[in-house]
C-alpha cells in the first residue's frame, strides 16, 4: 500500500494528471469510476485564488467520490503560494500539489511552473512555503531539469523531501523537450532508488498501454504511474491496466456502444457542472477523441461541435451507436 503522508492510496496507484482544460470534476469522474486511483485537479494560479477570481475558485471543486484527491497550484513567489494553499485546504482535498514541471510560456515567463528547475533554491524556497502553510500533505510535480545541460533531478528530489515534501511526480522530459521525443524514465527510476528517498515517487510520460506500464513499474521500481495524454478519449486505459497487471492478460477493447455511452455521461456531467451552454462548448474538444478511428466519422463531429441542442446532441450520439454497431457486425 502506497501512502501519502498518512493517507493510503493503493499498491501501485495509477494518477490521473492534472491537465488543463481536461482534468476538470466531469472528466475526472469518469476516469475514477474506470480506475483511477489518484487525480488532481487542473492546475490553479495562486493569483487567480488570491484575487477570487471565478474560474481560479471553480477549478477547486470537487466531489467525495473523487478522493484522494490534490489540488494543484502554480505560482513563482512564497507569499502567494503560501496564501493559496490556506485558500486551498479551506475546500478539504486530500493534498496540495506544486506544479513545478509546466512547460508552457505563460507559466514559465511567471517564474512558475518548469521555470523554477534553473533555480533549485528558489523552488526548494517555494515549496517550504506552502509546506509552513497547511496541514495538508504536499505533493510536487516536475520535470528532469530545464534543458539538457540542466538536469538535476536527483537533487531537487533529496532537497523536497527534505523540507516535507510528502510525493514526488517526474515526469521523464526536461521543459525545453516540452512533450517531444521519448520520455526518458531511467532517471526517475535512479530517483527511485535512492537509499535517501523515502517519500513515494511516481513516473510520468508515454504510458499508453497496459505492456508498457508493468514494463515501466517492474523495470524502475516506481511507487506509481501518473497518465496523462493517453486517457484522453480513453479513459478506459485504466481499467486496462489494471487488469493487465493483476491477470497478465488484455481486456477487450471498448465496444462502440461503451464509447458512446462514456460520451453521453461525460456530456452530461459537463452540463451538470458547468451549465449547459458551457457545458456543451467545453465537451467539444473531446468527441475528436472518443471516436477517434471511426471511419467517415467527420459528419458526426461536424454537428456534435456545432449543435447546442442536448436532446439534439444525444440523439447524435444514439445515431453513432445504431450507425457504427451495425458497421462492426
Amino acid at each position: 500500500m502506497v501512502f501519502i503522508g498518512d493517507v493510503p492510496i493503493s499498491d501501485s496507484p495509477l494518477l490521473l494528471a492534472p491537465m488543463e482544460d481536461v482534468s476538470d470534476p466531469p472528466f475526472r469522474l469518469i476516469c475514477k469510476a474506470l480506475g483511477a486511483d489518484l487525480m488532481y485537479s487542473e492546475f490553479i494560479s495562486v493569483e487567480g485564488l488570491i484575487r477570487d477570481a471565478i474560474k481560479s475558485r471553480v477549478k477547486l471543486e470537487f466531489s467525495e467520490i473523487e478522493r484522494p484527491i490534490g489540488i494543484q497550484i502554480f505560482g513563482g513567489d512564497e507569499e502567494p503560494l503560501a496564501m493559496a494553499a490556506q485558500i486551498v485546504e479551506t475546500t478539504k482535498p486530500d493534498f496540495v500539489d506544486i506544479n513545478f514541471g509546466s512547460p508552457v510560456k505563460k507559466v514559465t515567463c511567471k517564474g512558475a511552473g518548469a521555470a523554477v528547475l534553473k533555480d533549485v533554491d528558489k523552488m526548494v524556497s517555494l515549496a517550504e512555503s506552502v509546506v509552513k502553510a497547511t496541514k495538508l500533505p504536499v505533493t510536487v510535480k516536475t520535470r528532469l531539469g530545464w534543458n539538457e545541460s540542466m538536469i538535476n533531478i536527483e537533487e531537487v528530489a533529496e532537497r523536497l523531501q527534505d523540507i516535507g515534501i510528502k510525493a514526488l511526480t517526474i515526469h521523464g522530459r526536461t521543459r525545453e523537450q516540452m512533450y517531444k521525443g521519448e520520455a526518458d524514465w531511467t532517471l526517475i527510476g535512479k530517483v527511485k532508488n535512492n537509499p535517501r528517498i523515502k517519500i513515494p515517487i511516481f513516473g510520468n510520460g508515454d504510458i499508453n498501454s497496459p505492456e508498457k506500464a508493468k514494463l515501466y513499474l517492474e523495470r524502475y521500481g516506481v511507487d506509481g504511474i501518473m497518465i496523462g495524454r493517453a486517457s484522453i478519449g480513453h479513459p478506459w486505459i485504466f481499467r486496462e491496466i489494471k487488469h493487465y497487471l493483476k491477470t497478465g492478460e488484455h481486456l477487450p477493447p471498448p465496444t462502440v456502444t461503451e464509447r458512446v455511452q462514456i460520451a453521453k455521461l461525460h456530456l452530461q456531467n459537463s452540463m451538470n457542472w458547468k451549465g449547459e451552454r458551457l457545458g456543451i462548448v467545453e465537451m467539444r474538444r473531446h468527441y475528436t477523441n472518443y471516436f477517434r478511428g471511426f471511419e467517415n466519422i467527420k459528419t458526426y463531429r461536424s454537428k456534435l461541435v456545432t449543435e447546442d441542442n442536448p436532446a439534439t446532441l444525444f440523439a447524435i450520439l444514439d445515431e453513432i451507436e445504431a450507425v457504427y454497431n451495425l458497421v462492426s457486425v
